[in-house]
């Protein structure tokens, strides 16, 4: 006799394992070819990517690490309170996260990082950008005298472990755009470097909050052609001031790294 569940359906272990792999290589198809790649996952590129989805836009977001969301969740020295300056704050409102007006200083707002980063990607998903976590941007996509056009990728486990430890080769993901969001490593920057393509990544320069932020919004741009910075990238490929637990400008410049991208995609 056949045993019944009270309280959940009955499942077996072969379906379990069955519909997560059809599920995910079903998808895995259609991830090969994006409009948008977004490098990096922190609040930045999270913000970029969303806008860019909600726009119609096929984005996919490649995170090296397990989780989402960056530096965004620990916060200032892993006090879990983070501060957003205006006009972020704006930006607040329209995604519904949490913040306390700070009175003493004008302009300060004070959030929660776990609540605002788990709501940052919440509203990505809800865009429909998708998303590759634990894989690694190793290498790029150079055609047409050397224009940008996609990434390789590996598994981040597979990368870190070293290929004398464990030697598998790496895949190819086309896109028309790539967003370089990964802070303060500038990754996909730095591999153009690699490739003689641009100037080594100087990294950022001492704390300075106020002009750091201004910068990072100011200089959110094209750096090469199908190649756009947003957040910390800014700063590291500019040498410009870092800001610390400071986020206001990383959700300034991912909304304007994606306006900036619109545009360009507009115009093919």
């Amino acid at each position: 006799m056949a045993h019944k569940n009270k309280w959940t359906a009955p499942l077996r272990e072969r379906d379990i394992t069955r519909q997560i792999a059809r599920e995910y290589f079903q998808e895995f198809d259609r991830l090969i070819e994006s409009d948008v790649i977004v490098v990096g996952a922190g609040p930045s590129g999270l913000l970029c990517a969303r806008d860019l989805a909600a726009a119609g836009y096929k984005t996919l977001i490649i995170e090296q690490a397990l989780f989402l969301g960056g530096g965004f969740w620990s916060g200032g020295y892993l006090m879990n309170k983070a501060t957003i300056c205006a006009p972020a704050d704006k930006i607040l409102d329209e995604l519904h996260i949490p913040a306390k007006r700070i009175k003493e200083c004008e302009g300060m707002f004070m959030v929660d990082p776990p609540h605002a980063t788990a709501k940052l990607i919440a509203a990505a998903y809800d865009a429909g950008v998708k998303v590759l976590n634990l894989t690694k941007v190793i290498d790029l996509i150079l055609r047409r005298e050397n224009v940008l056009e996609g990434v390789v990728v590996n598994w981040s486990p597979v990368e870190h472990a070293g290929h004398d430890a464990v030697h598998v080769d790496p895949i190819a993901l086309e896109s028309k755009i790539v967003v370089d969001a990964t802070g303060h490593d500038a990754a996909v920057v730095a591999l153009l470097s690699r490739r003689g393509l641009h100037k080594a990544v100087p990294g950022n320069g001492a704390m300075w909050v106020e002009r750091s932020e201004e910068l990072v919004v100011e200089n959110t741009r094209e750096v090469y052609p199908n190649c756009f910075l947003a957040g910390l990238s800014v700063s590291a490929v500019d040498a410009s001031p870092r800001m610390g637990p400071a986020f206001g400008a990383m959700l300034l410049s991912g909304r304007r790294a994606a306006e900036l991208v619109r545009k360009k995609l507009k115009q093919e």
